[in-house]
């Protein structure tokens, strides 16, 4: 019941009713918006609140999505979304890595890797970061973790 990665940010929800699709079990698309509810509570814990952003006009946009789809979540299930930032070029490019586990058994049921880029709030042209963006920073020991992989990150593959 290991994370992928040392030292995880986690954000905790229960799947609700409204989230289950035609088969019974959490529609694709929730998981994606669960990864950008733990960013934005992420972002905000590293002091980099939406109110922020619109006050710099500047913002991290999605530019990539990886996702893999390993397990199922059904109605009532306690969901454990982390999150890591895995890059920060200091200038235009953040990534982060997901990794979505139901909390009762630790079963991971996604893993992903998405990559965003700076933009200007008002035009959506990708801008340089403002200096508070480098609040994104990637953990030592994240860094590390990284750095020891023998073979390129593929959301779908156990990590080694």
């Amino acid at each position: 019941m290991s994370w992928d990665l040392p030292s995880p940010f986690i954000h905790e929800r229960v799947a609700h009713h409204a989230e289950i699709d035609g088969y019974g079990h959490v529609n694709n698309v929730m998981y994606v918006a669960w990864m950008d509810d733990c960013a934005w509570a992420h972002s905000t814990e590293r002091g980099i609140p939406p109110e922020l952003c619109r006050q710099l006009n500047r913002g991290m946009a999605v530019w990539r999505t990886q996702v893999h789809y390993l397990g199922s979540a059904y109605e009532g299930d306690v969901i454990q979304v982390a999150t890591w930032p895995v890059l920060n070029d200091g200038r235009l490019r953040i990534e982060r890595r997901f990794q979505i586990r139901r909390k009762a058994d630790g079963q991971t049921l996604v893993r992903a890797l998405i990559h965003y880029v700076c933009i200007d709030l008002q035009t959506g042209k990708a801008k340089r970061m403002p200096v508070e963006f480098t609040k994104y920073t990637v953990a030592p020991e994240v860094a590390e973790a990284v750095a020891r992989e023998t073979e390129p990150y593929q959301p779908g593959v156990e990590p080694r």
